[in-house]
């Protein structure tokens, strides 16, 4: 399946948010990259070009293509409660940024690559779908076989104490739960979700 492979500092100050993790690049050069630079005056954004941005940089966020994106939407419009924190909250529930946020890998493109490569079990059968959708109360291992590592072992050495309130991880045994969808005050992104809902309104 195709993903974004670019530069990820360029995209990273196209938002000017670090997107992809800490990036040195970003600190250098806040701003918008072009041959210009921070020099080039910007025209004022419509309101479309505003919401559009705000629709990539949240699929950049979470590595999600397009077809999946509106599906996940779709599915979020169906549910009942407000749409857009619907939206953030199925994305938060996706088996790879869940072993992101478990702190199993030290990104959510790693997460990916570890969930595809079949290093983790769900409820103790191995699951190789990165977009799984979690259910609340599900059991979140790393193989036995694969708990050696290195960028296992060195994820979750960094990994700090009791991070996302929805979660809950023993390091023993290299298992975390889900045990809820999170609160919309509880997702540290910077995602303004009500642009996205007046993008796809339209």
């Amino acid at each position: 399946m195709a993903r974004y492979t670019g530069p990820k500092s360029k995209i990273a100050r196209r938002f000017r948010e670090p997107i992809f993790g800490p990036d040195k690049a970003l600190e250098r050069k806040n701003y918008p990259p072009g041959m210009h630079g921070a020099s080039k005056r910007r025209g004022k954004q419509s309101e479309f070009a505003i919401q559009l941005m705000e629709k990539q940089k949240l699929k950049y966020t979470y590595g999600v293509l397009e077809r999946q994106f509106a599906n996940l939407f779709d599915k979020a419009s169906s549910k009942v409660g407000v749409k857009g924190e619907n939206f953030l909250k199925l994305l938060e529930a996706r088996l790879d940024n869940t072993v992101y946020r478990l702190g199993i890998a030290p990104t959510r493109s790693a997460a990916r690559q570890l969930v595809s490569h079949k290093h983790i079990n769900v409820n103790g059968e191995v699951v190789n779908i990165p977009s799984y959708s979690l259910r609340a109360g599900d059991v979140i291992s790393v193989r036995e076989r694969s708990k050696s590592l290195e960028v296992i072992s060195n994820s979750v050495a960094g990994r700090k104490i009791n991070k996302h309130a929805w979660l809950e991880w023993d390091a023993n045994t290299f298992t975390g739960k889900f045990l809820t969808y999170p609160n919309r005050e509880d997702i540290p992104e910077n995602i303004k979700e009500n642009l996205i809902v007046e993008l796809y309104s339209k």
